[in-house]
C-alpha cells in the first residue's frame, strides 16, 4: 500500500484527495500547512507528495526545494489554482516532478500518481553515486562536485542524469526524455533536450565540443558512458 503525503491548507480539497486516495486503496497521510508537511515528509518518508502551493509558514516551492536539498526523492505533484508558466518553471526547478493545476478530475489527477509511483519503483534501482572524471555526481542529495567546487545543475540536469543511468550506457531517445523528465508539466520540443544536454556538457565535460561521458547516439538521442568501475547502486534515497 503506497503512502501519499497530502500538504493542503484547505481542509475540504485535503479531505476529498484523502477519500479519493483511500478508495483507490492508497495510504493518505495528511498535512494542514508547509512547515508540518515538511516535518511529516522527513519523518514518514511517503512514496508520493502531493503538494499545494499557496500555503500559510512554507509556501510548496519551500517545502520542496527544502526536501530536495536533504536528499528526499520521493516524487513530487504540485497542485495548485496558479497556472502561470513561471509558477510551474519555479515548481519544476524547485524539484517538483509534475505540476497539476486546480480543479483538475479525478481520473488526471490519479493517472498521474500512478505514473509518478511506476517511475519512482524504476528509480530504486538506478544508480544514485557515479563519477565523471573529477566530477562526482550524487543523485539522492543532486549535488555536483569537481573538487571542492560545486556545480550548478538544475533539477531538469539531474533529472536527464538519472534517465541517462538507468539506461547503463544504452540509448536515450529525446522523446523519452521528453516523456520522463518534462511530462504533463510543459510542453518542449526535441530541441529542449539538446539544449538542455548541451549545458550539462558545458558543465561537466573538459571539453564540450569532444564529449567524453555524453555521448550523441545520431538518428537516436544521447548516452551515459561510465568509467570502468561503474556507479553506486542503492535503494530509493531518503
Amino acid at each position: 500500500m503506497s503512502r501519499i503525503l497530502i500538504i493542503e491548507d484547505e481542509a475540504p480539497m485535503r479531505t476529498a484527495l484523502a477519500d479519493v486516495l483511500l478508495e483507490e486503496g492508497y495510504r493518505p497521510i495528511t498535512a494542514a500547512d508547509g512547515e508540518i508537511g515538511l516535518r511529516k515528509a522527513i519523518a514518514e518518508k511517503p512514496d508520493l507528495i502531493l503538494l499545494d502551493i499557496m500555503m500559510p509558514k512554507l509556501d510548496g516551492f519551500a517545502v520542496c526545494a527544502e526536501l530536495r536539498r536533504l536528499g528526499h526523492t520521493m516524487p513530487v505533484l504540485m497542485l495548485t489554482a496558479k497556472g502561470q508558466i513561471e509558477d510551474r518553471v519555479n515548481g519544476l526547478d524547485a524539484g517538483a516532478d509534475d505540476y497539476l493545476v486546480k480543479p483538475f478530475s479525478t481520473e488526471e489527477l490519479l493517472a498521474r500518481v500512478r505514473a509518478l509511483l511506476r517511475r519512482a519503483q524504476r528509480q530504486g534501482k538506478s544508480p544514485v553515486k557515479f563519477k565523471l572524471g573529477e566530477v562526482e555526481i550524487d543523485l539522492a542529495r543532486q549535488t555536483a562536485t569537481r573538487g571542492r567546487k560545486v556545480i550548478h545543475l538544475t533539477a531538469k540536469e539531474f533529472a536527464m542524469l538519472r534517465l541517462l543511468a538507468e539506461a547503463d550506457g544504452e540509448p536515450v531517445s529525446r522523446e523519452k526524455f521528453l516523456d520522463v523528465v518534462w511530462g504533463y508539466a510543459a510542453f518542449p520540443t526535441t530541441r529542449t533536450v539538446d539544449t538542455h544536454i548541451g549545458s550539462l556538457r558545458a558543465k561537466l565535460e573538459k571539453n564540450s565540443e569532444s564529449p567524453r561521458w555524453l555521448k550523441t547516439v545520431h538518428g537516436v538521442g544521447y548516452k551515459l558512458e561510465l568509467p570502468e568501475e561503474g556507479p553506486q547502486r542503492g535503494a530509493k534515497g531518503t
